[in-house]
């Protein structure tokens, strides 16, 4: 005889694959859930009905569809992280859609919800999945007061940077490139700031952040390693509100205001530095000194904007975008150098209310990515550049045929431009010239469909297929991307869960460095570049030992092939054969990651650990074939995060990480030569082994904080106290080999003693006051 609740799996299977709603007799409630006080929609709320296990979640866009007895009335509970739990009647002749309100909780002063989150987790089929709140971050310590949601990632288990200060992502061992950073649906190719200290996230701005490291689903696509998925703040839609906040290098100001109240909203939101201000006064009080060396200028500036307008109880229109530069520049009399990159997007969305259980989102988004280099002196001018241009356009659906499956389905096709290494130079005068580069276009699309299948059971099963593609110069590329996730509740808290996850990327970084540079250059598959792929499989458990508490456990391989690397000594300068600098091999990365998170009293925070290998080999023209460590092969991790609400008005906070050196790889040798007798000896030509041959020094660091709260009449403000590296660690940055001479003095030369490697640190102890507001 079967166990009872294998009989009702195989009856759940019946009904989903006829796809019919597994009861007659019921109606569909839908609707929204949205914040009181601003009218901003709520992701990831709950709504269930009071007294039994049936219910669901609202997606990204605040919507939810839930199947009811039809005859009866019910009560709806509705609960959300920091909002007090709402129970709402609903009758057969309750008017539809409904709009569910949640009034905000105020810190210590009365109970919230916040282990509903916690249930929702265990419950839910995803694993490998963070969740970042703009409040978290805004209260984390951080470098020069900037809170940055990238640093806040980095605090999450599995999840490291590729070096001291820097905000690229080394997630599961999978290389900056392998991450699809998202804002509101479109693609952000290079989310750094000031060569990768800040990221281009602006705060204020962010409503909500999600990170996947396994067990993607079927709508995301194009990376190996993580998705990074950045939704943007709609705008306050009840009335006129801003906050922004004035720090040590940066300001920031965002504005919300309803254009038609309850229908529109309208948010805009900005930041820049202002070292450059300073830098121009000290030059200009300087220009009489002929022994003063003028200081470069330098700013990045963001500047988000959204407007959302919602046409009838079924349509909603909503267009944002993002613009940020960083702009770095010298000049004099004869010499003019600039730099400047940054990123542009776009996006035009329509949802739309098809049935009640039927929910559309169509959108349009535009992504691009530039960085410029232009070099002038008397009669000779040099400029070099490289863009990627893409134009996005996307269908999702999602379907609820009954409270079992929550189906989502849909199709993107995308329009890629490349400009690769573009070089102009030559003299004024047109008597020399000379130009390189390489323009590209390519094509991509793909269709997903997947299903979450909440059986009523221990087991409850998540099946996804994603098919892409890929089209350059009339190569063609496609492949199944399968996902299939499943999670196995053993007791009311306690779940096992496991995935598997297949990615395929068509573009790629050329880099030569562990960290995001900005004149990185992204470069399409093609007939002689294979499109790279990754198979992970996870397995793990979550528990929650109390309502206040979860810890979870993770194991992972990943499996990576076509990836791409630099032969040994690849000319990158303006090549127009970039393709015969590349070699292709393969890859493997394989951890363990532990997480404790508390979310719920005057004390909350983290701690994650994470033990991971990673190794990549079988290149052709990288060390005969063999395996080797990169230079991201970080062995332990650890980070520890508490913040402590000593009273309404006062929030101390406090973080330790530590890592295992990363690798460098160094010269085990050097030529030296004598030019003329008599003259110097000195080192030149270096001999090189095998790659990543040194480990550097251990990395660690103690962050601290105080937040001390205003409440004027006017809104809130606050003073945020920083300190940055407490106890002063002197982090490696990078290693570099230094020859150590004596005076021969019989030969009346210097002679090279020893050759010693010399660490380079960048950030000493660094305190911060940041002053912020909230009207």
């Amino acid at each position: 005889m079967l166990p009872e609740y294998m009989k009702k799996l195989l009856l759940s299977a019946l009904w989903g694959l006829c796809l019919l709603p597994s009861v007659f007799g019921q109606r569909t409630v839908h609707g929204t859930v949205t914040d009181a006080e601003s009218g901003e929609t709520l992701i990831g709320a709950t709504v269930r009905i009071k007294g039994t296990d049936e219910g669901t979640i609202t997606n990204e866009y605040g919507f939810f569809s839930l199947r009811i007895p039809g005859r009866d009335t019910v009560v709806l509970e509705t609960s959300y992280v920091g909002y007090p739990l709402t129970e709402g009647y609903v009758t057969p002749e309750t008017t539809l859609p409904l709009s569910i309100r949640l009034q905000a909780g105020q810190i210590l002063e009365e109970v919230v919800v916040q282990s509903n989150s916690y249930r929702e987790q265990l419950n839910s089929t995803q694993m490998s999945v963070q969740e970042i709140s703009a409040r978290e971050a805004k209260v984390i310590p951080a470098v020069f007061g900037e809170s940055d949601i990238i640093k806040t990632i980095q605090l999450k288990p599995g999840i490291n940077s590729g070096s001291e200060g820097n905000t690229g992502l080394i997630v599961r061992g999978g290389s900056a490139d392998q991450n699809l950073f998202i804002l509101d649906e479109a693609i952000v190719y290079n989310p750094n700031h000031l060569f990768g200290f800040f990221s281009t996230f602006n705060t204020d701005a962010v409503k909500d952040v999600r990170v996947f490291k396994g067990g993607f689903p079927a709508q995301y696509g194009g990376r190996l390693s993580s998705v990074i998925d950045v939704k943007l703040n709609e705008g306050n839609n009840q009335r006129l509100s801003g906050t922004g906040g004035v720090g040590l290098i940066a300001s920031r100001l965002t504005l919300e205001a309803p254009l038609v109240r309850d229908r529109s909203s309208l948010i805009v939101s900005g930041r820049r530095t202002y070292a450059d201000l300073i830098t121009r006064g000290i030059n200009r009080a300087n220009r009489d000194n002929p022994d003063f060396a003028p200081i470069p200028d330098y700013y990045f500036y963001d500047l988000n904007a959204k407007v959302n307008y919602r046409i009838s109880d079924r349509d909603r229109l909503f267009v944002s975008g993002y613009f940020g530069r960083d702009d770095f520049g010298f000049k004099d009399e004869n010499f003019h150098f600039g730099f400047i990159w940054g990123n542009a997007s776009g996006t035009a969305r329509w949802n739309r209310v098809i049935q009640p259980h039927l929910f559309a989102n169509t959108s349009v988004t535009f992504s691009d990515y530039l960085y410029r280099i232009s070099n002038r002196l008397t009669g000779f001018s040099f400029n070099l550049e490289s863009r990627i241009r893409d134009i996005n356009l996307k269908s999702d659906f999602t379907w609820t045929p009954d409270n079992n499956h929550h189906i989502r389905m849909g199709a993107e096709v995308t329009r890629h431009q490349f400009a690769v290494g573009r070089l102009k130079a030559g003299s004024d005068d047109g008597t020399v010239s000379f130009a390189a580069g390489q323009d590209l276009v390519a094509a991509g699309g793909a269709i997903y469909l997947q299903d979450e299948w909440q059986t009523h059971t221990p087991l409850n099963v998540s099946l996804g297929l994603r098919l892409s593609g890929f089209l350059q110069d009339q190569k063609f590329y496609g492949g199944i991307e399968p996902r299939l996730a499943a999670s196995y509740k053993l007791t009311p808290d306690f779940a096992i869960k496991a995935s598997y996850a297949r990615m395929m990327q068509y573009l790629h970084l050329v880099a030569n460095s562990s960290i995001s540079l900005p004149t990185d250059v992204w470069y399409p598959s093609t007939a002689g570049v294979k499109p790279q792929i990754s198979d992970q499989v996870s397995a793990g458990w979550q528990w929650l030992p109390g309502a206040r508490y979860m810890i979870s456990h993770e194991v992972y391989y990943k499996h990576l092939d076509n990836q791409v690397d630099f032969k040994n000594f690849a000319d990158l300068f303006a090549n127009d054969r970039l393709e015969e600098e590349f070699t292709f091999g393969k890859g493997y990365a394989y951890g363990t990651e532990l997480y404790f998170e508390k979310k719920e009293g005057a004390l909350t925070g983290w701690i994650g650990y994470t033990l991971a290998w990673v190794r990549r080999g079988a290149f052709n023209d990288i060390m005969d074939g063999r395996y080797f460590s990169p230079r991201y092969d970080r062995r332990h991790d650890i980070s520890v995060v508490a913040m402590y609400n000593l009273n309404r008005r006062l929030t101390f906070t406090a973080t330790w990480v530590y890592g295992s050196g990363d690798l460098a790889w160094l010269p085990t040798g050097r030529f030296t030569h004598q030019d003329i007798p008599g003259t110097n000896i000195k080192p030149v030509v270096p001999i090189y082994d095998d790659r990543n041959n040194v480990r550097l020094p251990a990395y660690h660091r103690l962050d601290l904080g105080m937040v001390i709260r205003f409440f004027p009449r006017w809104g809130e403000s606050d003073l945020t106290i920083s300190i940055y590296n407490a106890y002063d660690r002197r982090n490696p940055y990078f290693l570099y080999l230094d020859a150590e001479t004596t005076t021969d003095p019989d030969l009346n030369t210097e002679v090279i003693q020893s050759i010693k490697a010399r660490q380079v640190s960048l950030f000493p102890i660094i305190p911060s006051l940041t002053y912020n507001f909230k009207f």
